[in-house]
């Protein structure tokens, strides 16, 4: 798999230099819990990355829950964070990935393309026996590049213009409850984007947490093959990013993230809503 590596891989690569491994797990209902879970224990030479500190910028009337930093305010993150053109990064959480392809995303939009997500996360280390440590890892501050990217990210006048498009498709990766708007109980307005497909992100994942091989991604994705514009949306930009690593290792390209999502599009009263029973 091309943005995916096995536990195997990380255990028989775990002491090389280059390798810088970030521990990103997250609790959308209890912010300090992936902290404090790195600290008590976590995958030797891990670093955290904070969703909320590290993968977002402070939220305002527009944006979303979890707005997109500029490139150059993520960039002089990930340079504190010890990443540079020599580090490859493996980035993990027990969120089923979901917080791991937002780090993931971010690198790839920078123009970094060393970046993977862990196989089976946290969970699937500790459990295969692999070591864990509480032992805090120091980094060396780097210089970050931003580099030309083909990973894109559009506002809501972008998808305002795309709703119009014959030959755009508009992802909602979030569940069939949400999405259809029977239930919602993280947004102020249930819903979805007029014309938005349902795809929700944990199609992706198997029932031993685990994403599904690249064939059966192939399977789930075939739909969108030959599109030439897609933009996948979440409630804020997170999930959406998992829906968007599913997608391309099912090699679907022109793959665009609406980082401010649902929680961005209903900000704007004038927005339309559509719902589905």
């Amino acid at each position: 798999m091309k943005h995916i590596v096995t536990q195997e891989w990380l255990r028989t690569h775990l002491s090389r230099s280059n390798i810088l491994i970030c521990d990103c797990r997250f609790n959308l209902a209890e912010p300090e819990e992936g902290r404090n879970r790195y600290l008590k224990s976590h995958i030797p030479g891990s670093i955290h990355v904070d969703l909320n500190k590290d993968l977002s910028r402070e939220v305002t009337k527009h944006g979303g829950r979890h707005p997109l930093p500029s490139k150059e305010e993520a960039a002089a993150t990930f340079g504190r964070l010890g990443i540079n053109d020599e580090k490859t990064v493996v980035a993990y959480d027990d969120q089923n990935g979901s917080m791991a392809a937002r780090l993931w995303w971010m690198l790839k939009f920078l123009g970094h393309e060393k970046v993977f997500v862990l196989q089976g996360g946290y969970s699937a280390w500790e459990a295969a026996g692999y070591p864990v440590t509480d032992e805090r890892t120091i980094v060396e501050p780097k210089d970050f590049n931003i580099r030309e990217s083909d990973w894109q990210a559009v506002g809501m006048e972008d998808v305002k213009q795309a709703m119009q498009k014959e030959d755009a498709v508009i992802i909602d990766s979030r569940d069939a409850a949400r999405y259809s708007g029977e239930q919602e109980t993280i947004d102020k307005k249930a819903g979805h984007i007029p014309g938005a497909v349902n795809k929700p992100w944990l199609q992706n994942i198997n029932s031993t947490k685990e994403w599904h091989p690249t064939e059966e991604l192939k399977r789930l994705h075939k739909d969108l093959a030959g599109k030439k514009e897609i933009i996948v949306y979440c409630g804020s930009g997170v999930t959406a990013c998992a829906n968007i690593l599913g997608m391309s290792e099912a090699g679907i390209e022109q793959l665009v993230l609406y980082p401010g999502s649902w929680s961005d599009w209903i900000s704007y009263d004038d927005n339309p809503v559509e719902t589905k029973k």
